[in-house]
């Protein structure tokens, strides 16, 4: 997606961040990698059989033997279900990871950033399809249905923490548990959402680069989810008050484009009338 290059060059070279931009050299790059490759490695020794497993059939009458052996089963199936949810989860991140290290990786080195394919699934094959949430499922708001078998054992606790911390008004400590939640939880179903209001945290402490930077997170994860018109409306006007006129226009024009039906479609209008956009 193109408007996305385009905002993400907008703030790693903006006018506001000229003098901030840290550093990154393209070795740190390179180690990025090496590092998510030794992860992939410790996840394929996991998927590996260690030639210790058995099962103990118990003795007595053929009913207790039944009842052992089904017990077994449904023990072995939950434990594969388990894995299997988990090796999705890294598949996902992992390749979210991937291309963002390879555009770095094109950028640190000049070259064309909009030549840049879509990233091949880690392992091969197609990126694992989200289930669709249970009738049961647990709900945070009215528009991010979440299923709480796809959380991971205080997943849902440490969300919950952070976004109470939000709605009391305490951006700093809102602001450090949604980013620690990312980096505890990475690719699982609440990222889109800890990263939007991780942005709305770090807008209330007035740090409206790095909350940009969080908006265009939440909206890269999940560009058709129920947050992303709100995420993308975010980014653009946090754009334009960062002095990033043209990035910004075109991002709060994206907005009526991908979701007509949305009602962050008139917040955007409102904002290029704003910021004057043609």
């Amino acid at each position: 997606m193109r408007f996305i290059l385009i905002v993400t060059l907008g703030l790693a070279f903006g006018p506001v961040a000229a003098h901030a931009q840290d550093a990154q050299t393209l070795a740190d790059v390179r180690q990025e990698l090496t590092v998510l490759n030794v992860e992939v490695q410790k996840l394929r020794r996991e998927l590996s059989t260690t030639g210790g497993a058995g099962i103990a059939v118990a003795s007595g009458s053929v009913l207790d033997r039944v009842n052992a052996m089904e017990s077994e089963l449904q023990r072995l199936t939950s434990k594969t279900e388990e894995l299997e949810n988990k090796v999705n989860r890294v598949v996902t991140d992992g390749t979210n990871r991937i291309g963002d290290l390879e555009f770095r990786l094109v950028e640190l080195e000049g070259g064309d950033v909009g030549s840049i394919g879509q990233t091949p699934t880690l392992g091969g094959g197609e990126l694992p399809a989200t289930a669709a949430p249970a009738a049961s499922a647990l709900t945070t708001s009215p528009t991010t249905p979440y299923n709480s078998a796809e959380l991971a054992i205080g997943e849902a606790s440490d969300f919950e923490r952070a976004k109470a911390a939000l709605a009391d008004g305490d951006f700093r400590a809102a602001a450090d548990q949604f980013a620690t939640f990312n980096q505890t939880y990475p690719g699982g179903p609440l990222g889109p959402e800890a990263d939007l209001r991780h942005g709305d945290a770090l807008q209330g402490l007035g740090d409206t680069r790095e909350a940009a930077r969080a908006y265009l997170a939440s909206f890269s994860a999940d560009p058709t989810g129920p947050l992303a018109a709100e995420a993308l409306f975010q980014l653009g006007k946090s754009l334009g008050e960062l002095g990033q006129v043209q990035e910004g226009c075109v991002t709060l024009g994206e907005v009526a484009m991908r979701f007509p039906s949305s009602p962050y479609v008139a917040q955007a209008q409102a904002q290029r009338a704003v910021l004057s956009c043609q």
